[in-house]
């Protein structure tokens, strides 16, 4: 069983200085293949990096709307340079957060769009964060669109409602470890109705430990039991889940599967 983390974070501190380690760890369970997703300049150069020393990882590069009151035409920049290089697969991680609401909420949204924008005219797919902000996260990519460059909902969170209405969009639906909590009811019921041929899966390490792991540090290898949670709620093997996502990552991303992995 091959398993693709479509979303994690090995640029981050928590992993940035024990790489070799995590990426066995991963490659024990089955996680061959990663896209390192960033969130800054710093972050995003980091992402890059490692893309380019594990022939296993590939990056996206984008602003995080957490981060977005420092976005400017400098770092938008040097954005542009990174999504040259030619490990980097998407645009992300982008999009809106109420929650923490640490930038506000016109700039979040103006720099979402902006970087939407930016997205399309490198032919690249957009990895969007949504938290407390279903409603403007659709209207932005409603207006904007994504066309053929594509998108996904990353660690998707909605109910089968929502889920229809970003799949209406174009949009993948990326699963995190969420799938995986019990009282995650709205979650579950999104996991059974995703058509297959859209379904992503991710950790989103070191956040959104999945069971039978939750309440530590979250890290790559973790992908497998939320493959096994979302097989347990659609009542069929992981193999099939495994199977399907690796498929759709490489499509979504423009990757070959017959790249190079570290095992």
């Amino acid at each position: 069983m091959k398993i693709f983390d479509s979303h994690t974070h090995l640029n981050s501190e928590e992993f940035i200085n024990d790489v070799p380690r995590y990426l066995a760890r991963a490659a024990d369970l089955g996680v061959v293949k990663m896209t390192i997703v960033g969130s800054n300049t710093e972050l995003n150069k980091n992402a890059v990096r490692l893309a380019h020393e594990y022939p296993q990882l590939h990056a996206a590069v984008g602003w995080h709307p957490e981060d977005s009151k420092f976005y400017d035409a400098d770092k938008e920049k040097i954005l542009e340079q990174q999504l040259e290089e030619d490990r980097v697969v998407a645009l992300g991680e982008i999009g809106l957060d109420y929650h923490w609401d640490s930038s506000p909420k016109d700039v979040q949204r103006k720099v979402f769009k902006r970087q939407i924008e930016i997205a399309k005219d490198h032919g690249l797919p957009i990895v969007v964060h949504n938290r407390d902000a279903f409603e403007d996260t659709y209207n932005i990519i409603k207006s904007v669109g994504i066309q053929e460059t594509g998108g996904v909902m990353h660690s998707f969170n909605g109910d089968p409602e929502w889920l229809k209405k970003f799949l209406d969009l174009g949009m993948m639906i990326s699963y995190s470890g969420v799938a995986s909590f019990k009282n995650a009811h709205e979650v579950h019921d999104s996991v059974r109705a995703t058509p297959l041929d859209r379904m992503m899966v991710e950790t989103d390490a070191p956040y959104l430990t999945p069971e039978p792991h939750r309440g530590e540090q979250n890290e790559p290898g973790f992908t497998r039991y939320t493959v096994e949670a979302i097989a347990k709620e659609r009542q069929t093997t992981a193999e099939e889940i495994a199977t399907a996502t690796w498929q759709n990552a490489h499509r979504f991303f423009k990757i070959k599967e017959s790249e190079s992995e570290n095992h």
